[in-house]
């Protein structure tokens, strides 16, 4: 109870900022100030403003205002082109330094905040307020691969990544895009060192939005949309059915299972409750769009003393599902955050941070899209009318009396034996279900001056602590299907009985499951020393300790990072930089002797343009770079202990060689030997930057190439033990884990962007690249065959046959190698042999092609904005390429009781031969076709137009005379909108959940 009593004063601290008072003097003096930039040159153009943001004075040709003002009363200075300053009067004012907007365009890094125009070591960001302007959306790295280069889902071909919202280690959903103020992604091995072990393969850091000194600003945002589907998956209906699985059972030499009369019967939809024909995805079962609405309000203002920040913002959604307690389903989301900063004294700050997310999920007890995935059309209707009931069936009318479920008063539910509860009854009787997700979150940290020590010195720390619970809440209620004896009497269809499955009844107990409890503590506290010496070279320095634990329910060991790190950088002239980023980190997940490690990485820079060789030149800025180290890493550790030796008791004893004879034995397990001498995982890396703007900025680059290697990665080799080490069953092993295999990765990024006006409209175009390779460097391996030696493949690689198209008929089958995979047929898949050794086995399995596991290889975003008057285009393009995947879902593995889908009407058969793309139709489990190989292989290249928005700024001086609302955009855009791409149709297709949807959206920003 004492961290949440704590969490909500933070809370009532941030919340009530806003009416934070001072109290002033009332009797008026005379201040005379100069100001001037950072290199000490007297501005002319500048205003001076008051707290209403009055201009009440400007500054003379020398740089000089004098005013009689209340001391302790705000001042407001600000020049185009620089940074605006917010200062409380005092008698020692005399002079104001203005710092370039250019020059301090600051940027979040690992634990401080650097200029943009000297990021080295692989570092992207983005400034969410300013895309938001143009580009409304509702995930916080939605389509950021668009403007973040390196990224791709991952960074640089990685396959994890650290995430940090406000410095701590927090789920991306826990922060909206209206509560970002920046993202950064770290990506190369410098820009990450200081964040230790676990920051080792990227990192991202949110960073939220702050108050500032100012009058009060408060923004409104609110948005209502509706979600299309697309991609919806096509079954066939139960006459097709019925006919292709005579045809299947004919192929596995056996007798058609329906007759004629049947499949006429389920094709003629005269009773579809005697002759079902059930389609999941009808009108009937989903309606044609939901809908999703969200509002945002934000507070903020402040003075020099205490500056604040408060977001409330609310989400409602709804589902497809349009029957029985479905209609109810919506997804809802409240969200306060709220944050102020105080200056305590001259030299001494503090802040604090809270945040509460309440999130709940009403839905069903059934999962609707799984059984639309597996349930054929023809095995029973789902309602059963009770107006087809003969007159004198009282033991069916009896049934119907005592049913608890009767739906619309008119019909019973339907089922069979085997489909005794199906998704569409439960839907309708099984009752309902909310998740509930609670998130609790605050921040707070002191920073002071130490400038009485030594001038340039300051400390920073920063403590966070999060709570996130979560369960489900549901009301299980149990339910009858009935399946009806149908009669036909002088033409009419009637029910002569019913046969009842399960009974109707239901606890009204709520019931408690998948409870989960989260907690993560994190804490770093910092000195940092920056100096100008001669005013040409800049010194700075970070000594950190920082860390984090993350505690689960029911997991023994938390989630740590620990460790301390140094940041050394040296800046001459803007010109030559250097900078070390080193780290000691310390891991419980290896041995004692083990378990500290020293993490070095450094970073070198060159601003070519301030050279005298290219002055004058098209290049406004050119900046080049080169980065390397070795980080230290535990992330490929999955477990504590691996480095012990470990036994384990197994069963009763009873299928396993045991130590003793006699009854109730217990089987005891080696899991794997012991190995005191494993050590950290590391990367390696290299990487060389690029940062240029050419033509009066009108066109800006930024690039990087990166060669990266993770080696001493954890194996069990049995390359190098004798088989009798490991056996399978039981599983067990006497061989330990040691730093063996190592990764390669290597690619590049860039980011090419340009302004250009023609007339009246200001154009602005990007594109974005991230391309990577990997590559297994090192394997413990013992492959019988070279070719599949996984070294020197890729770590994503899709491993399967070879198809050499269908067999044609048995003598080609006799002629071939045997295939061990099950009986082979006419119209079966036929493999090549890869070693000839006369039989197609598992050993014959090669690379098929790239899975593009951790994002696709070659990653490409497009973006166009286009401003004229008050209107403003913008729209945007992702292009993946270089991927393959494989058609492995029960969409096209259809064998034995499948679902059929509308692929198999390209089935092979004796006519089509030379035309099928699909193997012969089967009842037995297809073994032999339905495997990892070349015919299965698809291409996952694909252009996606991600965002289509149009905003018009509505001229709040003319509409509303600028007094109330300040400002107003109205906007419209659709998401997900167009898919290009040979396999749009698989890739827009989902099987066994909810379908893929367009978004189309209206939505309005006001300010006040």
């Amino acid at each position: 109870m004492k961290y949440k009593n704590i969490m909500w004063f933070l809370m009532v601290v941030a919340m009530l900022s806003p009416i934070w008072v001072t109290a002033q003097s009332d009797q008026a003096i005379r201040i005379k100030a100069t100001v001037k930039d950072q290199t000490g040159f007297p501005l002319s153009v500048v205003e001076i403003k008051n707290e209403e943001e009055e201009v009440i004075t400007t500054t003379d040709e020398n740089g000089i205002f004098t005013i009689d003002v209340l001391p302790n009363s705000l001042l407001i200075v600000t020049a185009p082109g620089y940074e605006t300053k917010v200062l409380r009067v005092s008698a020692q004012m005399d002079e104001i330094i203005l710092y370039s907007e250019l020059e301090s365009r600051l940027v979040n890094t690992a634990y401080q905040k650097r200029d943009q125009s000297n990021l080295i070591g692989g570092i992207s960001f983005v400034n969410v307020p300013e895309l938001l302007q143009k580009n409304y959306f509702t995930y916080s790295l939605d389509n950021m691969e668009v403007f973040a280069p390196g990224f791709h889902g991952n960074l640089w071909g990685n396959n994890e990544y650290l995430l940090l919202v406000d410095g701590v280690p927090r789920d991306v959903g826990s922060v909206m895009p209206l509560e970002i103020e920046q993202v950064t992604f770290l990506k190369g091995i410098s820009a990450v060192a200081l964040y230790g072990s676990r920051a080792a393969k990227g990192v991202i850091m949110i960073t939220t939005k702050r108050g500032a000194a100012g009058k009060q600003r408060i923004n409104v945002t609110t948005n209502t949309g509706i979600h299309v589907p697309k991609g919806i998956p096509k079954y066939l209906g139960s006459a097709e059915y019925m006919t292709l699985y005579n045809e299947a059972r004919t192929n596995d030499g056996l007798q058609p299972l329906y007759t004629q009369e049947d499949v006429f019967n389920h094709g003629s939809g005269s009773n579809p409750y005697r002759y079902p024909n059930l389609d999941f995805y009808s009108p009937q079962y989903l309606q044609e769009a939901y809908s999703r609405h969200d509002g945002t309000l934000e507070i903020a203002g402040g003075n020099d003393r205490a500056r604040y920040y408060t977001n409330l913002g609310f989400m409602s959604e709804g589902s497809l599902l349009n029957f029985g307690q479905a209609t109810q389903n919506r997804n809802e989301r409240f969200n306060i955050r709220g944050n102020v900063d105080m200056n305590l004294s001259k030299n001494i700050t503090a802040f604090a941070d809270a945040a509460v997310i309440f999130y709940n999920g009403k839905g069903v007890n059934a999962n609707f899209f799984q059984g639309a995935a597996s349930i054929r059309p023809h095995r029973f209707s789902p309602l059963i009318p009770i107006s087809a009931l003969e007159e004198d069936d009282e033991a069916s009318m009896n049934f119907v009396r005592n049913s608890s479920h009767l739906i619309d008063g008119q019909f019973l539910l339907g089922g069979t034996q085997l489909e005794q509860s199906n998704p569409i009854a439960g839907i309708y009787a099984g009752g309902s279900s909310q998740f509930t997700s609670r998130q609790y979150q605050f921040n707070t940290g002191v920073n002071a001056d130490l400038k009485n020590v030594l001038p340039g010195l300051t400390f920073s720390s920063r403590f966070g602590l999060d709570y996130a619970t979560s369960y489900n809440l549901s009301f299980n209620n149990n339910y009858a299907v009935y399946q009806p004896q149908w009669n036909n009497y002088a033409g009419q269809d009637l029910i002569s009985g019913l046969t009842r499955f399960g009974q109707d009844a239901s606890s009204r107990t709520q019931n408690i499951n998948n409870s989960r409890f989260q907690q993560t503590m994190a804490m770093s506290a910092q000195l940092n020393y920056k100096t100008v010496i001669n005013e040409h070279h800049e010194i700075s320095a970070i000594l950190v300790a920082g860390g984090f634990q993350r505690s689960v329910s029911e997991v023994y060991h938390a989630v740590s990072n620990a460790n301390v790190g140094l940041h050394l950088a040296y800046n001459f002239k803007n010109k030559y930089l250097v900078e070390m980023n080193n780290a000691i980190i310390h891991s419980a997940r290896l041995p004692e002797n083990n378990r500290r490690a020293f993490s070095p990485t450094m970073s070198l820079g060159w601003r070519i343009s301030n050279e005298e060789f290219l002055q004058g030149s098209i290049f406004d800025n050119l900046l080049l770079s080169v980065s390397g180290g070795i980080i230290h890493t535990d992330l490929d550790i999955q477990d504590y202990y691996l480095y012990e030796q470990v036994y384990t008791q197994q069963g009763d004893g009873t299928v396993f060689y045991t130590w003793k004879d006699g009854l109730n034995n217990i089987s005891t397990i080696s899991r794997r030997g012991a190995n005191p001498n494993m050590t950290f995982p590391k990367r390696e890396e290299v990487n060389f930057g690029i940062d240029a703007s050419l033509f009066n900025n009108r066109l800006a680059f930024t690039g990087s190439y990166f060669l990266s290697r993770m080696s001493g990665l954890l194996v069990q080799r049995s390359d190098v033990y004798p088989s009798y080490f490991t056996t399978g069953f039981p599983a067990s092993s006497f061989i330990p884990f040691e730093n063996y295999n190592s990764d390669q990765r290597s690619g590049f990024d860039f980011n090419l962007n340009w302004n250009q006006k023609l007339g009246a409209a200001n154009l602005n175009f990007g594109i974005v690249g991230t391309y990577y390779n990997t590559k297994a460097l090192q394997r413990g391996e013992n492959w019988q065959d070279p070719y599949q030696e996984r070294t020197n493949n890729p770590i994503d690689a899709i491993w399967g046959l070879r198809n050499q198209g269908f067999f044609g008929n048995t003598e080609q089958i006799n002629a071939s190698p045997t295939q061990i995979f099950g009986e082979v047929l006419p119209g079966d898949l036929r493999y090549a042999d890869q070693n000839g050794d006369g039989r197609v086995t598992p050993q014959d399995e090669v690379f098929l092609g790239r899975g593009g596991w951790f994002g696709a290889p070659l990653t490409l975003g497009f973006n166009v904005t286009a401003q004229v008057k008050n209107f403003t285009f913008f729209a945007m393009g992702v292009a993946r390429k270089g991927a393959y995947a494989m058609q492995n879902s029960s969409y096209f593995w259809v064998s034995g009781e499948a679902k059929y889908s509308e692929v198999v009407r390209d089935r092979w058969t004796e006519g089509t031969a030379e035309s099928a793309t699909f193997p012969r139709l089967t009842t037995l489990n297809g073994a032999n076709n339905f495997r990892n190989s070349d015919f299965w292989l698809y291409s996952t290249d694909r252009f996606d137009l991600a965002r289509v928005q149009l905003t018009y700024n509505v001229p709040a001086e003319q509409f509303f005379g600028g007094e109330f609302i300040k400002g107003m955009n109205v906007y419209i855009n659709g998401s997900n909108l167009l898919t290009l791409s040979p396999n749009r149709k698989i890739l827009e297709m989902n099987i066994g959940t909810a379908p893929q949807t367009r978004f189309f959206n209206l939505g309005l920003s006001a300010q006040f």
